[in-house]
Order: structure tokens, then C-alpha cells, then sequence
């Protein structure tokens, strides 16, 4: 199964990305993911469904140890892995 996760980490700074945006989107892009999109209102990136998982399972923890207060966060399922 592939999946889709968005994502957005709060409190949010319009000057600068906060700690706890860059630990996530370094998360995210360090990730076994595809198509990864990151930008300042939000982020997205798809792949199987382990390396989606495993990777929130990351964000959530990390994010929040840097700091987030609140994390919004949104799974879908794409399609199928093929193998």
C-alpha cells in the first residue's frame, strides 16, 4: 500500500522556520520516502507504507522533543506498492 502523509508543526514563525519545522522536515527528507514536498505552510511526501509509518512514528517524536506544540497531520492511502 502506498500513502500520502501531510503535515504541518506549530508554533509557526513567519521570520524564521522553528526548530522543531527543520528536525521535521529533515525527518521527512531523510526519509526512504518520493515525492517529497516541503514549504512553509505545509509538507507532503508518499511512499510503501512502513517507510510512511516509520517516518511519522520519527516526526511525531522528534517534532516534539524540539519543541512543537501542536502537529497536524493527515495520512492517505494512494494506491498500491508495485512489486
Amino acid at each position: 500500500m502506498r500513502l500520502r502523509v501531510e503535515f504541518t508543526t506549530e508554533p509557526f514563525d513567519l521570520d524564521e522556520a522553528p526548530v522543531h519545522a527543520v528536525v521535521a522536515r529533515e525527518v521527512i527528507q531523510s526519509a526512504e520516502l518520493d515525492a517529497v514536498d516541503v514549504g512553509p505552510f505545509g509538507n507532503t511526501a508518499e511512499g510503501g507504507a512502513d517507510a510512511v509509518l516509520t517516518a511519522v512514528d520519527s516526526l511525531l517524536r522528534k517534532a516534539l522533543e524540539s519543541g512543537a506544540t501542536r502537529i497536524s497531520l493527515q495520512v492517505n492511502v494512494v494506491g498500491e506498492d508495485s512489486k
